[in-house]
């Protein structure tokens, strides 16, 4: 596998030799500070370029980055299915090398550059032929911390967490897996997520990033809490996933409760009280039961 300073040298090599790319730039985690270091980080890169037809006309010219194992293509795959796209301003290859490395390479004109460029704080500027990249401030990933919840957000996300896993539980209750089973990841989950982020983030100061869809939780709970969030997935049986829905209101109860401690915020009991109770009667009813209470 070919290390950081060879991807970068045949990055920035590249651009140097051809003169239809006059600056270039990173961002991602390769520019975080904060961000942990691996083997799986892509290289984020754009390409700042005078047109991009004779780019997009040459399907083979990336192959000058190594042999690929898969490419994609986001902007021809949005066109094929119908999506209106401007080819003319910026276009994007996402490359999988044989060798393991990945470039998510973004190539645009000066004009779409001049419209985004340092939008994302992350942004590092690597090579600028006709000084054309506008000064920006040193990488920081503050977009990307927990933001602090108003009152009227964390009540509304209790709401839905409770409300919603009544439809979780009927759905368990009709034998349909499919339904409960998303109802649980797609609706649930999101809300539980954003508790854990908003707990987090509460002790911290909301100076800390949670990194994209909670991938670091598990670096910021505390190790009792972390153990809940895992029994939080479940398999098909039923009987797990019940067990995994009462951990995951277990859960959700106490970072909600701290959270609300923290903010000065009210959580709302009653709801949980309610639902608690109605969850543990879906769960014995028999399959052919004509009434709910």
């Amino acid at each position: 596998m070919r290390n950081e300073q060879e991807m970068m040298g045949l990055i920035l090599n590249t651009a140097k030799n051809d003169e239809r790319i006059r600056a270039v730039y990173m961002n991602g985690s390769r520019t975080n500070p904060n961000a942990p270091k691996d083997i799986f980080q892509d290289y984020d890169i754009v390409y700042v370029v005078t047109e991009t037809a004779t780019f997009i006309a040459d399907e083979s010219w990336t192959n000058i980055f190594g042999d690929l194992l898969m490419i994609q293509e986001p902007d021809k795959n949005n066109q094929s299915c119908g999506i209106k796209m401007d080819f003319y301003h910026s276009y994007g290859y996402l490359m999988l090398f044989t060798d393991g490395n990945r470039i998510d390479l973004h190539i645009e004109t000066k004009e779409s550059m001049i419209e985004g460029y340092g939008s994302d704080k992350l942004t590092v500027p690597l090579l600028d032929k006709d000084n054309i990249l506008p000064l920006i401030p040193a990488p920081t990933d503050i977009d990307y911390h927990v933001k602090k919840p108003t009152e009227s957000i964390f009540v509304s996300c209790c709401n839905n967490f409770w409300w919603c896993l009544q439809n979780v539980a009927k759905g368990i209750w009709r034998d349909e897996l499919p339904y409960s089973k998303q109802m649980f990841e797609y609706v649930i989950r999101k809300e539980l997520d954003k508790m854990v982020s908003w707990w987090i983030g509460s002790k911290h100061d909301f100076q800390v990033s949670v990194g994209k869809m909670g991938k670091y939780f598990k670096q910021y709970l505390t190790e009792s809490y972390w153990k809940m969030y895992e029994k939080t997935y479940s398999d098909h049986e039923y009987d797990d996933f019940w067990n995994s829905i009462f951990v995951t209101c277990e859960l959700f109860r106490s970072l909600a409760e701290d959270v609300a401690t923290n903010l000065w915020f009210t959580y709302p009991i009653d709801e949980d009280t309610n639902m608690t109770k109605y969850l543990k009667n879906v769960r014995n009813l028999p399959s052919d039961a004509q009434e709910i209470i």
